[in-house]
């Protein structure tokens, strides 16, 4: 190649593919013995035959890491680009295919980009409909051709898809369109490469929206029932991505989806792929999100399946699975089918773990089960309300939000609950110290947390001594309504230990708590209302409310149609009237 002539070269181009190359001896020798300068610049010619034959050893060698890194450092990917744009269709195949491989390496995706490649390789997935649908055997000849290059094109958008700024570029190209129409298509080795492409895809926002909007949604159900496994692994994942959006969930149920994902939590095979099976169990998950999705996963004995793979060993799984048993176990029925499967002991032993993302949703779930009197009794037995409760030393924000949130139940529901609390080591110190986190997630589910606690008077007693007062107080100035109210019912319960009322007024917290009044939540006025109603024992407390101007707001809560609220918000007026009437009593009086 290096010393002929056109003819010598393209005979020993020839030669070259006898050999074996997808094999790395093969690989390594030809890049070691300068072989890739040779043949990228053989890409620079004007005779096509040099060019195609190059094509066909570059497209094999570049399988290899150290031969995609070599070519893209010697300026082959601009070369790449261009040939795409050439009348050949067997130079636009090789130059796509190579460019499929060169692609996992980044510099490479940048280059491709950056020189235009990406309209080019868009442009090669327009293919007429009726090659789409027309089985291989009886292809026209004109449309063969179309179909590889169709597949080859795919396959290097799907190496590109890596980048987000490339992911961009296909968007604005017009990509949505095109992967649509060859989703339908007949020929798998096309679907795949497209399905891969999509799903590296649907992790933004803009490809869900067109996902949906074209209608692609019954199509990636559909390729679930295929015999393919990685089709099957690329529909369930884009589908696990996509199902983020409501109406997506609803999409899916509608074209009969949810049927061949439980199918799969169910197969042996799928079991033994473990990307495929943590991306159904992915799917699964984010659909069960749904109330209509959750009864029909209950037909088709989801529950059952998913206790199952609790054993599975790849936490990728395991996470999965346990998020859709936290989303089935909000219904009663479900909390009652994990009991009855014995699903409790083995998510308890999961608390042992050190995976954040699974310690989330572990925890999650067992703040549902914490609701059944039956499953507590389970839970307080392998001690996982301490594990629990251990859990708020996890330094993810996340997995401490969880499981504050999970022990309101836990302590709500066990027996000998203060007693228990008490039990604990250093845990009513650890839980008032959290609310000097800076996560307003944290700062609500401990405050829902501690409203649960102070129930107990011995458990107020020392939380008060750890300083819960002043922390409450500093935390009031806020604009989030889940935080309101929790912190709201904290506050209402914390007044009943000495001087709490009294301190909580003298700290300031009473004009922002009359500010909560004016939120739009139902669940921030009942607990307000509670908090105020609890404050307003305190005649300094009373002044301070009237002069925050709370009365017009509580006339309009007197109304409400919650008798709680109704309850709370007369409370407080009349402890506000009663001062009132005192003090005009001692004026006239004196």
């Amino acid at each position: 190649m290096k010393a002929g002539n056109q003819t010598a070269t393209v005979l020993a181009l020839c030669c070259l593919k006898d050999h074996d190359l997808t094999t790395e001896v093969n690989q390594m020798a030809i890049r070691d013995i300068g072989g890739l300068e040779v043949l990228v610049n053989l890409l620079e010619t004007n005779d096509p035959k040099c060019m195609l034959g190059a094509l066909s050893v570059l497209s094999e060698v570049s399988d290899n890491a150290e031969v995609r890194r070599g070519v893209t450092d010697l300026g082959g990917v601009p070369l790449l680009v261009g040939m795409l744009s050439l009348p050949s269709r067997d130079l636009q195949l090789l130059a796509a295919q190579t460019i499929a491989h060169v692609a996992r390496v980044r510099k490479a995706r940048k280059y491709v980009r950056r020189f235009g490649g990406i309209p080019k390789l868009v442009d090669l997935l327009d293919v007429r409909r009726a090659a789409l649908v027309t089985p291989v055997d009886e292809l026209q000849p004109d449309d063969r051709p179309q179909v590889l290059v169709a597949r080859a094109g795919a396959q290097a958008l799907w190496s590109l898809s890596q980048s987000a700024r490339n992911r961009d570029a296909m968007r604005r190209a017009g990509v949505m369109r095109l992967l649509a129409a060859l989703i339908q298509s007949v020929h798998l080795d096309v679907v795949v490469p497209i399905m891969g492409t999509l799903q590296q895809c649907a992790s933004e926002s803009k490809y869900q929206l067109g996902i949906r909007t074209e209608g692609m949604i019954p199509d990636l159900v559909r390729h679930l029932s295929t015999d393919n496994m990685e089709l099957k692994k690329h529909c369930a994942s884009a589908i696990f991505k996509c199902a983020e959006d409501e109406q997506t969930r609803a999409l899916v149920r509608q074209s009969g989806g949810l049927d061949p994902l439980v199918a799969l939590a169910k197969s042996p095979a799928a079991a033994a792929d473990k990307p495929l099976l943590a991306a159904v169990t992915g799917a699964i998950w984010k659909c069960a999100r749904c109330p209509d999705n959750v009864r029909r996963l209950d037909e088709l004995g989801a529950v059952s399946a998913l206790v199952a793979l609790l054993a599975d060993e790849s936490e990728e799984v395991l996470t999965n699975v346990v998020g859709a048993l936290a989303e089935c176990c909000k219904f009663p029925d479900n909390r009652a089918a994990l009991l009855s499967h014995d699903g409790i002991p083995p998510l308890v032993a999961l608390l042992n773990g050190t995976n954040p993302a699974l310690l989330r949703n572990v925890a999650l779930v067992l703040g549902e089960c914490s609701h059944e009197m039956d499953s507590i009794e389970v839970i307080d037995k392998l001690d996982g309300i301490r594990l629990l409760w251990s859990l708020l030393k996890n330094p993810d924000t996340e997995v401490q939000a969880n499981a504050a949130w999970a022990l309101c139940p836990c302590i709500q529901n066990a027996k000998n609950a203060g007693e228990m609390v008490r039990s604990f080591v250093g845990g009513l110190e650890l839980i008032v110290s959290l609310l000097g986190s800076d996560d307003t997630r944290v700062l609500a589910c401990v405050s829902a947390a501690i409203a649960v606690i102070a129930l107990d008077r011995e458990n107020l007693a020392v939380v008060t001594d750890h300083g819960m007062v002043p922390m409450l107080a500093r935390l009031v100035l806020t604009d989030e309504d889940r935080l309101r109210q929790h912190l709201a019912e904290a506050i209402a319960n914390c007044c009943g230990w000495k001087d709490n009322c009294r301190e909580l007024g003298r700290l300031g917290a009473i004009p922002p708590l009359v500010s909560y009044m004016t939120s739009r939540d139902g669940g921030v006025h009942r607990a307000t209302a509670r908090a105020l109603f609890q404050l307003s024992a305190d005649p300094f407390n009373c002044t301070a409310m009237h002069r925050s101007g709370v009365v017009k707001y509580l006339l309009e809560t007197i109304g409400s149609p919650d008798e709680k609220l109704q309850e709370a918000s007369a409370g407080c007026l009349s402890n506000i009237r009663k001062l009132a009437l005192s003090a005009d009593r001692f004026k006239y009086s004196a």
